[in-house]
C-alpha cells in the first residue's frame, strides 16, 4: 500500500525505446526494450530497463525495475553542491552547479535524469559515447559522488 502511494507521486520518463527483430519462418518477430527514469522531484531517482513483445509491457517492466533501483541524491536548493564527473564505460558526464534562473542546460538523456531528481539549475556536458543507457549510468555515477559540506566535515571529524 505504501509503495503504491510512493509510485503515484513519482514521475516516469521514457528515455529510449528500441525495436529488435528476429527473423523466423513466418516472417519477422519484433520485440521492444524500454529505458525509463523514475523520480519524485525531491531527491529520489531510479532507472530501469525492460524487454517485452509490446511497448507498454516493456515500459511497465522498466518502471518496476526503476522503482526497485531508487537512490537518494544530495540536492542543495535547486542545484548540486559541487562540480562532479560521472563515468560509465566510454561515457562521461560533467555536472556543474548553476545560479538560480539558469535552468537545465543538458541533452535529452541527462535532462530526463536531472529533472526527475528535482534539480532545476544545472550545466552539463556529455563527453565520449552518447549511448543513452551508458549516459544514464554515468549520470547516476556522478550523482552518487555528491556530498554537502556538512557530510564531508562529519566524515573528516572537522567543524565547518
Amino acid at each position: 500500500m505504501a509503495q503504491e502511494n510512493r509510485n503515484e507521486s513519482s514521475e516516469e520518463k521514457v528515455v529510449q525505446i528500441r525495436r529488435c527483430s528476429c527473423v523466423v519462418k513466418g516472417g519477422r518477430r519484433f520485440s521492444f526494450t524500454a529505458l525509463v527514469v523514475l523520480g519524485d522531484g525531491k531527491g529520489r531517482v531510479g532507472w530501469g530497463y525492460g524487454k517485452a513483445v509490446e511497448v507498454p509491457l516493456a515500459v511497465e517492466k522498466a518502471t518496476k525495475a526503476a522503482n526497485k533501483n531508487m537512490k537518494e541524491v544530495t540536492v542543495v536548493d535547486t542545484t548540486i553542491p559541487h562540480q562532479v564527473v560521472g563515468e560509465y564505460r566510454s561515457s562521461k558526464v560533467l555536472l556543474l552547479p548553476a545560479r538560480p534562473g539558469t535552468g537545465i542546460i543538458a541533452g535529452n538523456t541527462v535532462r530526463a535524469v536531472v529533472e526527475s531528481v528535482g534539480i532545476t539549475n544545472i550545466l552539463t556536458k556529455s563527453l565520449g559515447s552518447t549511448n543513452p543507457m551508458n549516459l544514464v549510468k554515468a549520470v547516476f555515477n556522478a550523482l552518487e559522488k555528491l556530498r554537502t559540506r556538512e557530510d564531508v566535515a562529519r566524515l573528516r571529524g572537522v567543524e565547518v
